[in-house]
């Protein structure tokens, strides 16, 4: 067995490219969770910003972040992923600057130009999956991928409770996330493109399998930007706990749960789901509406913290299945030369979702959160009717039945 096959035949899917892009998203979550956990605290009770700047921060984040996204896809199938991959992953240390800003608008500007590099680099680095592993192992690898990246997240999530219970500053706190970012890049960096797999060559396709394909991509394309249209920073229900309890820790601690449920549903699904339309509309985009619902009821009764936390860890579990299987399906649909940029789009299509509903959830939430929630839900239904009514997914592909590899 020659070195560029080594580790890709069936049973050990687990590339030593795999696991350098997995360790890469471990520090990288490592570091930028406990940004993205601790800023609506820093922002709303420490900077005295009202928490609708809170929302429009995180639109500002995710609008021009959908540009980013798509085209450093684009530009990774002209240039070079895995170059581009670090080049944005080496930016992404600026939000963690927002810590030393003494007016709101300081910090947004630091956190949302450390966003756009992280979104900049998060179509290359999917790519780089799909290249280090055969096409039958996508869904595996990229549940591998959200357990490790979440799963770092979890910790810096606790890393960030710890240091808040023994009270540090955030602007300490945000300032070590730069170690873990860095070393995120230096593990990309390893990544080694001779330990690429053979991409097989394309099997001409039919009329009506590429019109199959097409379908398939534009759908999960438009359900994903539903299901961002329903989605919202997990500040929110942070802000929530945290207020309704008068506890910063209680809020953080609901964030940590999130993200290791989530970890575990990616790690386990990504080895038992088949990567099905199906599994995403029901797994993902339905129990994401269970989650948000959850919330409002929650709020609505004036819930213990521990009335949070079931809704929060369906809003884990959902998160986990959507980030296996999303990439998984977007992967298998299309030509390896172009499959940067259906990654790039797959990403701008959350992001245009989430631009605009951070800004609906922060105007919402100005008014009473059972509304926020409630719109959140109501949108990610709609997803789940696009998926099942308007997408009719042909039988699955003979050659993953088989356990080959396709062409991407």
């Amino acid at each position: 067995m020659t070195k560029r096959d080594a580790g890709s035949d069936s049973g050990s899917w687990l590339t030593p490219n795999l696991w350098k892009i997995a360790g890469s998203a471990f520090f990288a979550d490592f570091g930028y969770q406990a940004v993205l956990a601790g800023f609506p605290l820093f922002l709303v009770l420490i900077l005295r910003a009202p928490v609708w700047s809170y929302g429009v921060a995180m639109a500002l984040s995710y609008g021009p972040g959908a540009l980013a996204a798509y085209w450093g896809g684009r530009w990774g199938d002209r240039w070079d992923h895995r170059k581009l991959a670090i080049l944005g992953n080496l930016l992404i240390p600026v939000l963690s600057l927002a810590g030393l800003a003494v007016l709101p608008w300081q910090a947004v500007a630091l956190f949302v130009v450390g966003w756009l590099a992280r979104n900049l680099r998060s179509p290359s680095r999917r790519v780089m999956v799909t290249r280090s592993v055969k096409a039958v192992y996508h869904n595996q690898a990229f549940g591998f991928l959200h357990a490790l990246d979440v799963g770092g997240g979890m910790l810096s999530a606790l890393g960030l409770l710890v240091l808040l219970a023994i009270h540090t500053p955030f602007r300490g706190i945000f300032l070590l996330t730069i170690v873990p970012l860095l070393l995120s890049t230096g593990l990309l960096a390893g990544v080694k493109p001779a330990q690429y797999l053979e991409l097989p060559v394309p099997k001409p396709q039919t009329a009506a399998e590429r019109r199959s394909d097409n379908r398939t991509v534009r759908g999960v394309l438009v359900a994903s930007a539903l299901y961002g249209f329903s989605s919202y920073s997990m500040g929110f229900p942070i802000l929530t706990v945290a207020e309704g309890t008068r506890d910063n820790l209680w809020g953080v601690l609901s964030y940590v749960i999130f993200l290791g449920v989530s970890a575990l549903t990616g790690y386990v699904l990504g080895r038992r789901l088949q990567g099905s339309v199906k599994e995403l509309a029901g797994f993902g985009y339905f129990a994401a509406a269970i989650g948000s619902a959850g919330l409002a009821v929650a709020y609505a009764v004036h819930a213990s913290p521990f009335g949070y936390f079931l809704p929060v860890a369906v809003l884990g579990f959902a998160l986990g299945s959507i980030e296996t299987l999303e990439p998984t399906i977007i992967a298998r649909h299309g030509a390896a030369s172009s499959s940067g940029r259906r990654m790039g789009s797959l990403t701008m299509a959350r992001s245009v979702g989430l631009f605009l509903a951070n800004l609906v959830m922060g105007l919402l939430y100005h008014l009473t959160p059972v509304d926020a929630y409630a719109y959140a839900t109501v949108v990610a239904l709609a997803a789940v009717l696009v998926l099942l009514v308007v997408l009719r997914p042909g039988p699955e592909r003979p050659e993953l039945a088989a356990g080959q590899a396709t062409t991407v």
